[in-house]
C-alpha cells in the first residue's frame, strides 16, 4: 500500500486535497449534516475535530486568582495563560497530569473547557436563589455554580444515571462544596422534587456532541443520523419538564455541546411558539458574556476552536 502510494502520491494527494471528508477521515453523514447546518463553515468544522484541544482550567475565585494562580503554576514549572474575556479560565501551554496541578487535590483549580464554564453568564447567579443543574454529571458546571455564588438557597444536581452522580459528589467534595443530590428521570419530578419551584435552571440536555469531537475522536463511529435524529424529541421533553419547575420570573438556560441547528436553533423556536409564557432572554444582556459564539436568533453557538473553547450552544429563557 505504502509503496502504491509512493508512485501515485501525486494523485493521492490532489484527490484528498479536493475532498474534506477523506482529508478529515469523516464519516459522509457527518460532513453532509455540517454542510447543511453552517454551508460556509462546514469544512471548518470538520479540520476543527482533528486538532488536539487545549487543557482549561477553572479557578476557585473563592481562594484564588487567575493571577495569583498563573505564579503558582509558575513555581510548580508548568505555563499557562489567562483567558481575560472569561474569569478564572486558564489556559496551559501543555497538557499535564491534573495531579501535577498545585492545589488540586483540594480544589483550588479544577479541569473544564471555556466553553461549558461560560455557562455563568446567562445563568446570572445571585444569592438566595434556588436552583437546579437538571442533568448534572459529571458534576463540571454544579460545582461552577457553588463557587460562583455560595449564598443560594438550595442547589440540587440531578441526573438519571445513579452512578454518574458518584463523579458529581466527587468534583464537589474535592472543592468542598455542597449539593444536594438526587437520581432521578427529570420527566419524572413528582419521584424527587418538593415542589417548590426554582429561580434558575440549567438544562445541560443530552446531545449529539458534534461540538466536542476533537476531544472524544470516536464520535465520529459512534454516533449515526438516526440517533441523532431522535435527540430533538428527547430535548424538547426536558425543556417542558423543566418548565414546570421553573419560578415565574425565573430563568431556564439550555445548553448543549453540538453545533447541529435541529438540537439548538430548532429546538428553542418549537418550545417558544408552543410555550405563551417563555420569552428569550437575549445574550446581549447577559452580565459578562464575552461576545463569542454566532447568533441565531435565540441565543450563541460557539463553534469549536473559537477562542480555543470546545463547541457549545448556550440559550436562556425567561419564564413570564
Amino acid at each position: 500500500m505504502l509503496r502504491r502510494y509512493l508512485r501515485e502520491r501525486k494523485t493521492v494527494d490532489a484527490d484528498i486535497a479536493r475532498n474534506p471528508v477523506l482529508r478529515h477521515a469523516s464519516p459522509i453523514w457527518l460532513a453532509d449534516r455540517f454542510r447543511a447546518d453552517w454551508p460556509v463553515r462546514w469544512t471548518q468544522l470538520l479540520a476543527a475535530g482533528d486538532v488536539q484541544a487545549p487543557m482549561w482550567l477553572r479557578v476557585d475565585g473563592r481562594r484564588a486568582t487567575a493571577e495569583s494562580y498563573l505564579e503558582m503554576l509558575r513555581e510548580a514549572g508548568l505555563k499557562g495563560r489567562a483567558e481575560s474575556r472569561v474569569p478564572l479560565a486558564i489556559a496551559l501551554d501543555a497538557p499535564c497530569d491534573v495531579h501535577e496541578l498545585p492545589g488540586f487535590g483540594q480544589g483550588l483549580v479544577s479541569v473544564q473547557d471555556l466553553g461549558a464554564q461560560c455557562v455563568a453568564f446567562p445563568l446570572e447567579l445571585a444569592s438566595g436563589q434556588r436552583v437546579l443543574d437538571a442533568c448534572a454529571a459529571p458534576g463540571g458546571k454544579t460545582a461552577l455554580i457553588a463557587e460562583r455564588e455560595p449564598s443560594l438557597a438550595r442547589l440540587v444536581a440531578l441526573d438519571i444515571d445513579p452512578q454518574r452522580l458518584t463523579r458529581v459528589q466527587e468534583n464537589l467534595g474535592r472543592g468542598g462544596l455542597r449539593a444536594e443530590l438526587a437520581s432521578s428521570d427529570l420527566r419524572e419530578p413528582e419521584a424527587w422534587w418538593d415542589g417548590v419551584p426554582f429561580d434558575r435552571i440549567l438544562l445541560d440536555a443530552p446531545c449529539s456532541a458534534l461540538g466536542v469531537i476533537r476531544r472524544h475522536p470516536d464520535i465520529r463511529l459512534r454516533k449515526s443520523p438516526s440517533e441523532i435524529d431522535k435527540l430533538p424529541l428527547l430535548q424538547a421533553r426536558l425543556l417542558a419538564a423543566c418548565w414546570r419547575m421553573l419560578a415565574p420570573g425565573g430563568r431556564l438556560v439550555y445548553a448543549t455541546c453540538t453545533v447541529t441547528r435541529s438540537e439548538n436553533r430548532d429546538v428553542m423556536a418549537a418550545f417558544l411558539a408552543g410555550t405563551p409564557d417563555a420569552a428569550i432572554i437575549a445574550p446581549e444582556s447577559w452580565p459578562g458574556w464575552p461576545g463569542f459564539g454566532e447568533a441565531d436568533g435565540f441565543g450563541r453557538q460557539i463553534l469549536p476552536g473559537e477562542a480555543g473553547a470546545d463547541g457549545f450552544y448556550y440559550a436562556a429563557l425567561l419564564k413570564h
